[in-house]
């Protein structure tokens, strides 16, 4: 059965095996934007050893296209990208404690596997609704790496951020369960 609840983060474990497919969650805290390149940059620090700009464990990272701040606001558009695009580096990232992504989209296997071991979760934003998601970004700076530009690493104070869980630690995929319901009404 599907549920809304209200969660902080950073997340810690016990939230996460609450958390089912379906779910709408309005998360509160502190919230990572990383893409592609920042995700690169924090797997070559890992594999060299060399501390990280923030700490992984519990951290939620939100997969967001970048979009400038009008003058007095703390974020332009705010909507996801796609979350495939980061699934090179998330079983990695899963294994350091990260507990939940945020983006678009479908995971591939072995995210959906890391997701399972290490016991965090996918959700997905919705796409188009940028200007939306920015009214629950209370703050943002940048956080690590100002050198990508519109690729840095952000730290945002959301309030209330919307997401649905598409991926949970039981192997639960709500984009598959409702192809699958679907499939069985047309028949």
């Amino acid at each position: 059965m599907m549920k809304t609840l209200y969660i902080k983060s950073p997340v810690e474990e016990a939230i996460t095996k609450k958390l089912r497919t379906g779910d709408q969650v309005f998360i509160s805290g502190v919230v990572y934007v990383g893409r592609d390149a920042a995700h690169k940059k924090i797997i070559d620090a890992l594999d060299h050893g060399k501390s990280l700009p923030f700490e992984l464990k519990g951290q939620t990272i939100y997969y967001m296209g970048p979009a400038p701040a009008k003058p007095g606001q703390p974020i332009g558009a705010a909507g996801p990208t796609t979350g495939g695009r980061m699934d090179a580096y998330s079983p990695r990232l899963l294994a350091e404690g990260l507990k939940v992504m945020i983006g678009k989209g479908t995971r591939s296997p072995a995210v959906k596997d890391a997701i399972k071991k290490y016991r965090g979760v996918y959700m997905a934003a919705t796409g188009g609704a940028g200007a939306l998601i920015s009214k629950s970004v209370k703050k943002s700076e940048i956080a690590a790496y100002p050198e990508l530009g519109t690729e840095a690493i952000l730290r945002l104070e959301v309030e209330d951020f919307s997401a649905i869980v598409i991926n949970d630690i039981y192997g639960g995929d709500l984009y598959q369960e409702e192809q699958a319901k679907y499939r069985n009404a047309i028949r």
